[in-house]
């Protein structure tokens, strides 16, 4: 054990392998050690268990590190855990030879609580969702340049984040005070530019990678509607991919600006609209109009437990209207990313949804995030995106 390092002991014996430990189950150190500090952690009996982040201030207390009474958490073992996740892509999974933006480390899936960074070109943009990852981000991002030589940096970490784990960051890029510059990227030969200090996130959704791939094969000499198209991913794709009509909808006017300008780099003119998806499909359904592949991509609805029958009351609402306008025997690709809405709730909603239209809904995939956003088997959490791929039948 380190004399030097703090130690924090559980209140209740321990035998998951979670990596999370919530604040309930542990006994408040003495000294508090500041949000984020690598601790020693033991037992009810004092038993060494392991290390990792402590913060006394987050519902998660603790997030664990490393069971091995060998390992040093130093600059070393960010390192290590940094290159075997890069490997992962790179040797494995072999994404260089599909894309230039791809997710480098998926948090607890590659084993850092709380530390997401994706890959776009030369550019890398940090998401922190921990104290403990913000609090090491040197360490982080010397082992990054190690992987990457030249790379640039975009970090940012969403307010109720920071609220929640209690640290303060106002977001960084290499060029100083001045907003990142946007990189340019490919994807399965198509191009789109990623722009996270633009509108959305992290300027822009790999973890769809394989999925606008699996369905953009499907789309020649078709009609596609793109709802909730964000930057145009879908949408663009279709195009390329040589669909005869393809009608991009979104709310918000920023994002649609991006996906004209990703269908400007790939000399592709699909239609986008600047609506709300609800009025508009309706109009589209009293209309008679149909299409033979419609996708349809909402934002997060909630992070908040209690929210989740809302959030899949407003999923049924917007499936319902989105099925009414497939053309009989059209494809229905349907996705959800709120990660407290469960795979088997979302198929249950579509089953309603389907009902409801008065139509069969005939599914071929069920998929999610690309290989590169892996999840452990004990850690269900990591795994948020649900993709659904259908045929509609009357």
């Amino acid at each position: 054990m380190n004399n030097d390092m703090p130690t924090v002991r559980l209140r209740n014996a321990w035998k998951s392998t979670h990596p999370w430990v919530f604040q309930r189950l542990v006994d408040k150190p003495a000294q508090r050690p500041k949000p984020g500090t690598i601790v020693e952690v033991v037992g009810v009996d004092g038993e060494w268990i392991g290390r990792g982040f402590y913060n006394g201030h987050s519902r998660i207390a603790l997030r664990m590190l490393d069971s091995d009474p060998a390992a040093v958490i130093d600059a070393g073992w960010f390192s290590r855990k940094i290159a075997a996740a890069v490997s992962l892509r790179r040797d494995v999974l072999k994404l260089d030879e599909v894309s230039d933006a791809w997710r480098v480390f998926h948090s607890e899936g590659d084993g850092i609580s709380g530390l997401v960074v994706d890959r776009y070109g030369d550019l890398l943009v940090l998401e922190y969702f921990s104290a403990g990852a913000f609090r090491h981000r040197e360490w982080i991002m010397d082992a990054l340049r190690e992987q990457f030589p030249g790379c640039r940096f975009h970090g940012f970490a969403d307010e109720h984040v920071q609220k929640q784990e209690s640290f303060d960051f106002r977001g960084f890029a290499s060029s100083g005070t001045a907003p990142t510059p946007p990189a340019l990227i490919t994807e399965y030969g198509v191009k789109f530019r990623a722009d996270p200090a633009g509108a959305h996130k992290t300027g822009f959704f790999a973890d769809q990678r394989e999925n606008r791939q699996w369905l953009s094969q499907h789309v020649a000499g078709k009609r596609v509607l793109d709802l909730c198209c964000n930057t145009g991913g879908f949408a663009v794709y279709a195009a390329v991919r040589g669909a005869e009509e393809v009608v991009g909808v979104d709310i918000d006017a920023d994002v649609i600006e991006i996906a004209k300008g990703n269908a400007r780099l790939n000399g592709v003119r699909p239609r986008f609209v600047q609506a709300d998806i609800f009025p508009w499909l309706r109009d589209a359904g009293n209309a008679g109009e149909q299409y033979d592949v419609v996708i349809l991509d909402p934002a997060k609805m909630t992070r908040d437990r209690e929210q989740v029958i809302p959030a899949l009351k407003k999923y049924l609402d917007m499936n319902k209207l989105a099925i009414s306008v497939v053309k009989p025997g059209g494809l229905f690709a349907t996705f959800s990313c709120t990660g407290l809405v469960s795979e088997e709730q979302f198929l249950e909603m579509l089953r309603r949804a389907a009902f409801y239209s008065n139509r069969t809904v005939q599914v071929l995939k069920v998929a999610g995030a690309g290989p590169d956003h892996p999840f452990l088997a004990q850690v269900q959490e990591s795994r948020y995106l649900k993709a659904v791929f259908c045929r509609v039948l009357d």
